[in-house]
């Protein structure tokens, strides 16, 4: 971080009168002093390295250029961190921290070719192959011998993985399994390295032995010669393309003509094919999505990264800009002392700490999940699985909708590429439909929810994360309270009517003669509505609940602050969704007229805390790669900086106007 005496005036003016101590903060999101010494000791190492630093900034090169800036900067990246492990023996600590966490971002700013290697290819073979598959291919994949993908989508089908139309059919005369695409829209699409990256595969393909199809399964296919790295004979693979972002990503297209691999390249801890094309079925066909589960749970996380980042661009931009007059003969204040300004990014920084807090619960839910799945129990599968779904959906709605709201409030200046908002944008919008489409993950969550009202209604035990609906169905309805406790219970209050409200629409749809499935597509937009309810009711509790047990702990000025970003954040989302609680709450005009006041009075307490809190997310400027957003507020020198090493600056006059302006101007073009 920057010396005082070069930081923004207005700036350290905001560092000078927070009430808290913000390392004592910092500490509290890294989980303890040691734990940011860590992370600070690798920053530094990893960071020294220099990979970061372009001598051309990637905004100008080409997309092909950009590709290979991405690989060098991936294989030197990872170079890095291998000798680090050698070094240091600190096992997967250092892969973990640099592609879960900020400090890759810093390197691979639009994405990194290299990381469904690590984030996909590897679980997968951890959650889906025996032992002895294992053993094989996994200490290949950790050393770097192969580069892996997963491929799932295709052309024509996305998140409906039973409509996948790759074919894997078994050959019990060869022992081999033959892997084809039958349509153009069977084609592999979209997965992450799969373009020039990777030379070998996780294809999720359609089963097909003795004549019969056993559905979606995960198969193990070499793409490329692992000298030359040519495709191999019958597959077809390329590139699909510049996207609005993640274009260091390398995302391909992959079809099969009759591609032959051996069986024990089929994963088979959970189904199994014999040498003599016997199918031996799963406990659970369910077993099969734990790598999506993984990846729905490790999203939440990333979410809180992207959010943090813009909110610490966006509120240290609004400490240093001044614009307008709102009183005659008085200087420009800063915009982040209009309470509009407020409104937009403070929600925001309190976001972050709400989708931390839920990401960390639901990664130990998912944790004692997969134990007990190990241990034969699929009890809480379903629970987690529309957990999963329905987090996944609402955070990276809520994440995209607040790195827009924060690129809104840089004015025009967050509109440049050089504010990094632009590019964080891109890469929190695309997780709106990876990994599951969000409206999808929602009615996903919608099917466990009304099949737990079924219950709840029947008098039969449903899971802890669902009991509201228990209380809703024995007619339980407390009365209102304008207090965080009564907020969340009114939310839940909400989620349950409108499950109820669902169960009970489609019953009459059915009972007047319609097919359920029918009845479940008319009532859908309502069970969209109801899945957002829980997930918000969700969202709220866990907030709250974390918060109450991690605040004893801290000192009474910081637990102040926390208290307040856990009643803003939950009065924040009651005025956002007055016209539910109005529906299904006894709550009153009064009490909403309360709930406003309660809601300005917090972000006129929060604002001295304002740069203070980003400041506690210990975002070193290299990661957040921001002209408006660095440590010392030097907004306007470094957007002029930036400006200067476009390659139109680098000659006083471009070729073109010899070429075609002159020409014109003198009527000879």
């Amino acid at each position: 971080m920057a010396p005082t005496n070069t930081v923004n005036v207005d700036l350290q003016r905001e560092r000078d009168k927070c009430t808290f101590n913000i390392t004592e903060l910092t500490h509290l999101i890294d989980g303890g002093p040691q734990n940011t010494e860590e992370r600070k000791k690798r920053e530094d190492m990893v960071l020294k390295e220099g990979i970061h630093v372009e001598d051309v900034p990637s905004e100008y090169l080409s997309h092909k250029e950009k590709y290979e800036l991405a690989i060098k900067k991936a294989c030197l990246l990872f170079k890095m961190i291998r000798r680090l492990q050698e070094e240091e023996n600190t096992g997967m600590e250092n892969y973990r921290a640099v592609l879960g966490g900020m400090l890759g971002s810093a390197i691979l700013r639009d994405g990194s070719p290299l990381t469904l290697h690590y984030v996909m290819f590897i679980p997968t073979l951890m959650g889906q192959g025996t032992v002895e598959q294992q053993a094989y291919w996994i200490g290949r994949a950790f050393n770097l011998d192969i580069i892996g993908t997963y491929a799932q989508t295709e052309l024509g089908h996305g998140t409906f993985i039973r409509g996948l139309e790759t074919t894997a059919t078994y050959d019990p005369a060869t022992k081999e399994f033959v892997l084809h695409s039958p349509t153009l829209t069977a084609y592999k699409w979209w997965p992450g390295g799969l373009a020039h990256t990777a030379n070998y595969c996780i294809v999720m393909a359609q089963l097909y032995t003795k004549g019969q199809c056993h559905g979606i399964h995960p198969f193990v296919v070499q793409l490329r010669d692992e000298n030359t790295h040519m495709p191999l004979p019958g597959v077809k693979v390329g590139e699909i393309g510049v996207k609005l972002g993640m274009n260091g990503t390398n995302n391909g297209f992959l079809g099969f003509d009759h591609v032959r691999i051996p069986r024990d390249h089929m994963l088979m801890k959970n189904s199994k094919v014999l040498e003599d094309g016997t199918y031996v079925n799963a406990p659970s066909s369910k077993l099969t999505y734990g790598t999506m589960m993984f990846v729905r749970v490790m999203l939440v996380h990333d979410m809180c990264n992207y959010m943090a980042k813009a909110v610490t661009v966006a509120t240290r931009y609004s400490a240093v800009r001044h614009q307008s007059q709102p009183k005659p003969n008085e200087p420009e204040p800063q915009i982040l002392d209009y309470v509009t300004q407020q409104h937009k990014l403070l929600v925001g920084i309190s976001s972050v700490h709400a989708f931390r807090l839920s990401a960390q619960w639901l990664w130990n839910m998912y944790n004692n999940v997969t134990a007990e799945l190990e241990a034969g129990d699929m009890e809480r599968l379903p629970e987690l699985h529309a957990l999963s779904c329905c987090l996944k959906a609402v955070t990276t709605a809520d994440a995209a909708e607040c790195v827009e709201r924060c690129r809104l409030a840089c004015g025009g200046h967050g509109y440049m590429l050089s504010s990094s908002l632009p590019t964080m944008y891109g890469l929190v919008s695309a997780a709106c439909t990876y990994e599951g489409e969000n409206t999808v993950m929602l009615l996903q969550t919608a099917r466990y929810l009304v099949k737990a009202w079924q219950q709840a209604r029947a008098g039969s035990s449903v899971p802890p994360t669902v009991q509201y609906l228990a209380r809703a169905a024995a007619r339980r309805h407390p009365p209102w309270e304008n207090t965080v406790e009564g907020l969340i219970l009114g939310f839940q209050q909400v989620a349950a009517s409108k499950v109820s409200q669902c169960v009970q629409t489609i019953e009459k749809r059915q009972n007047s003669g319609m097919a359920y499935e029918d009845a479940w597509n008319l009532t859908s937009v309502q069970l969209i509505s109801a899945s957002e309810a829980h997930c918000r009711a969700i969202l709220l509790s866990s907030y709250y609940e974390e918060t109450k047990a991690l605040v004893p702990a801290a000192s009474p000025a910081l637990r102040k602050v926390l208290e307040q970003m856990v009643d803003l954040y939950v009065v924040y989302w009651a005025l956002q969704k007055l016209g539910d609680l109005l529906r299904f709450t006894s709550i009153s005009e009064r009490d909403i007229e309360q709930l406003q006041s309660w809601y300005e009075s917090l972000l006129t307490s929060l604002r001295p805390n304002a740069v203070g809190l980003v400041d506690a997310f210990d975002i070193r400027d290299e990661i957040l790669h921001s002209t408006l957003g660095s440590y010392d507020g030097r907004v306007y020198e470094r957007l002029m900086e930036e400006a200067l090493k476009s390659p139109l600056n680098q000659e006083p006059v471009n070729q073109s106007f010899q070429n075609y302006l002159k020409p014109l101007m003198q009527g000879k073009l």
